[in-house]
């Protein structure tokens, strides 16, 4: 196949011919060695280096001397180009590559193999333990990828995107952007090319020893020649035979069929999330690595290598993911690329996936790091909240994608209070997914849990505990709604999730909404403190079940295991609010007692009401089931662009294109007037194994119309207890 240079624009090469002019002209002037920071981006295989686009984000070196010199530590060669060392990130020495103990490999037997859920289950109290882990498979595919890519999917094609194989300094002036557009390959084109690149490289085209070609990876990204990399990540579509015949394919660890398993909480979800409920793709080559990352809502992740060479793999265990966070926040990130204090400001940059740096800098600060070496026919495990990144050892293919048992229910929770205190959108309705599966069990026999094992059971007290906190919390809500006085109207909620205007926590059971119907904001607010531009009217919208789900709250409370574990977690389920429940007890609140609201009338309206009240209600139509549309219709990638760029003439018109005629399927949005939703796009450019596509959480909004008084309360040190 004839290798093609990737092109750039005229003003991209421009910009940086001038910019390298006058940086030898001032060398010149200076008769000094200086640095100069653009970007370079190789031909196909990153075997050739070439200038590109600053968004790349590639640092390098250039001299004025024809010979080989020292610059600040780093040397520089004929001619000459050369990446830059990052002395606080050492990389000498490799010998802690040796060190690194292996997670747990589990070789299940047949009937072991027959339903992935219930075997994890069984693994869990002690792979858990490590992060990640390896499962090799019993079965093997009679169907392989490439045949399943070229032939039953013959009209197959991806584009790469093109990785900088680099370190970072990760301060304002130097952080890694991934990516960069890179070509379109068919499956046999792009192994050709990754072989090509691996044979020139090694003389080669045969398989080299992992414990080497880890050392060449670490040795390439501090200091090596190869500048970049292509790597097709993210990429629709599955490898898994749709045969009858092929035994891996047709079983239920088949990744089309996990997140939809009948213990999976996922399954409740009506709408697909590509790379979360359907599996994606991910096809590299030599040295094409995925960055420090934890999972979306710290939700698991499987991940099965279909063919080709190996792939290196590191863990931490959840329970050490605020350590690692401390540990990046202090040793790799510089405070200027922080969003906020603590490690929430770490947090949020690892959100955008392209964080790398050797595990040596874990090790120093004893941080736990384990580590997987993923062959063909092979599966790698990652659980809740634990971090993890590695790299290809050459062309391989592999595919991933997430699910959520009982367990993850805790580990939801804190992401979801996290992603609130950043500001972003959740990519899952997980109130909705509590509620859910709790009043499901609310609902089952006693006959059906006699066989369930600690496991099994300890999730199901994981569902139990997180819906009481929710309704114990909700209900105080609403008892501090009704003593204010504030709440002049009560409307059946009959919708599906929405997100509030304010904190971007999702709001199912319970919301208020102003007179204009633009601003839902969830009860975790102070009605005094809200600021809204049209008016002080505020209606609660309530589910109409409200009082069955205290009830299996109020019963799940007296079931042993359960009361033990009814602590202090609320704040998890009521950040940002300031209510208190023993300021409210001493105020005469009860728990679970009935709440009077003291108006006349309770409030009637439907869709079309809404719609001629004056300003334009964004609104969806919502299935009685619980719903991802979070996927659809928090995506906001359209969404976004359209309220940015629509004038007000234009608003009254899309609010009609996208209404529902039913006034029961109607889904609020928080649609502000006049305002700017800025997208930070970083997160979606992401380097996940898996599996970030249409990412909401890492949307930001910002210059809201609604104002809340802050000035009386700081949440932060809360965060940091609820963390822990």
């Amino acid at each position: 196949m004839a290798e093609r240079r990737i092109c750039l624009s005229k003003e991209a090469k421009d910009g940086l011919e001038f910019l390298k002019r006058k940086k030898l002209q001032k060398m010149r002037s200076d008769s000094v060695n200086e640095t100069v920071g653009f970007s370079t981006m190789a031909r196909s295989g990153g075997d050739a280096l070439r200038p590109t686009s600053a968004s790349c984000g590639m640092r390098l070196r250039v001299t004025s001397s024809d010979t080989v010199s020292k610059v600040h530590g780093a040397s520089t060669v004929r001619g000459g180009l050369m990446k830059e060392k990052v002395e606080k990130l050492e990389t000498d020495d490799l010998k802690w590559t040796e060190r690194l103990p292996e997670c747990p490999v589990y070789r299940p037997t047949k009937e072991e193999f027959e339903d992935p859920l219930t075997y994890l289950q069984k693994i869990f109290p002690e792979a858990s333990k490590y992060g990640i882990c390896k499962i090799v498979s019993p079965l093997t595919a009679t169907v392989p990828a490439g045949a399943v890519l070229m032939k039953e999917k013959s009209n197959f094609k991806f584009t790469t995107r093109v990785q900088p194989l680099r370190l970072a300094e990760w301060d304002s002036d130097d952080k890694v952007t991934f990516f960069m557009s890179g070509r379109t390959y068919t499956f046999r084109d792009y192994e050709k090319m990754a072989n090509k690149v691996f044979a020139r490289r090694y003389c080669s085209g045969g398989s080299l020893p992992d414990s080497f070609l880890e050392k060449e990876f670490w040795k390439e990204i501090a200091c090596g020649k190869t500048e970049t990399v292509e790597y097709a990540c993210d990429v629709d579509g599955s490898a898994f035979s749709s045969a009858p015949g092929d035994p891996l394919g047709s079983s239920k660890w088949n990744l089309n069929k996990v997140s939809r398993l009948p213990k999976s909480t996922l399954r409740l979800l009506e709408t697909s999330i590509p790379g979360v409920t359907e599996p994606m793709l991910y096809i590299g080559m030599l040295f094409s690595m995925f960055a420090w990352h934890v999972e979306d809502h710290y939700l698991y992740s499987i991940n099965y290598q279909h063919c080709g060479a190996s792939k290196t793999w590191y863990g931490i265990p959840g329970s050490a993911a605020l350590k690692f966070e401390k540990v990046v926040k202090e040793c790799v990130y510089n405070d200027d690329i922080l969003s906020t204090n603590g490690e929430d400001g770490a947090f949020d940059v690892l959100l955008g996936k392209t964080t790398i740096f050797p595990p040596k800098t874990l090790l120093d600060h004893n941080v736990p790091v384990y580590k997987a070496v993923q062959k063909p026919g092979e599966f790698v495990v990652t659980f809740p909240r634990a971090y993890h990144a590695g790299f290809s050892h050459g062309f391989n293919c592999g595919e991933a994608v997430n699910f959520a048992m009982g367990d993850w229910f805790p580990f939801g929770a804190i992401a979801s209070c996290r992603y609130a205190h950043l500001n972003r959108v959740p990519l899952l309705p997980h109130e909705e997914l509590i509620c859910k599966e709790a009043m499901l069990l609310n609902s089952s026999s006693k006959s059906e849990n006699l066989d369930l094992t600690p496991t099994e059971l300890s999730g199901q007290r994981s569902i139990k505990t997180a819906f009481v906190h929710l309704i114990r919390f909700l209900h105080l809500a609403r008892w501090s709604l009704m003593k204010s006085g504030l709440c002049t109207g009560l409307v059946s909620n009959t919708y599906g999730t929405i997100v509030c205007s304010l904190c971007k926590r999702d709001c199912y059971l319970a919301f208020i909404n102003c007179e204009c119907y633009s601003h839902p904001v969830c009860l975790r607010h102070d009605v005094k403190k809200l600021d809204l531009p049209c008016g002080t009217t505020h209606t609660l919208y309530l589910r109409d079940n409200i009082e069955d789900m205290e009830a299996a709250a109020m019963k799940f409370e007296k079931e042993d295991g359960v009361s033990d574990l009814i602590t202090t977690d609320e704040d998890l389920y009521k950040y940002p609010s300031s209510i208190t429940l023993p300021a409210a007890k001493e105020d005469g609140y009860t728990p679970y007692s009935t709440i009077y609201f003291d108006f006349y009338t309770e409030v009637e309206m439907t869709s079309h009401d809404q719609l001629q009240s004056g300003n334009p209600v964004m609104s969806y139509e919502a299935n009685a089931s619980c719903i991802s549309s979070v996927a659809d219709d928090y995506e906001c990638s359209d969404y976004v662009n359209r309220r940015a760029n629509c004038s007000s003439s234009s608003d009254s018109k899309l609010s009609e294109e996208v209404a529902c005629s039913s006034s029961k399927k109607t889904r609020f949005f928080p649609v502000v007037q006049d305002e700017q939703l800025v997208a930070d796009q970083e997160s979606d450019g992401s380097d996940s194994e898996c599996f970030r596509v249409k990412r909401r959480s890492s949307l930001k909004f910002e210059n809201r119309t609604v104002v809340l008084d802050t000035r009386e309360s700081d949440h932060h040190q809360v965060l940091k207890a609820i963390y822990l």
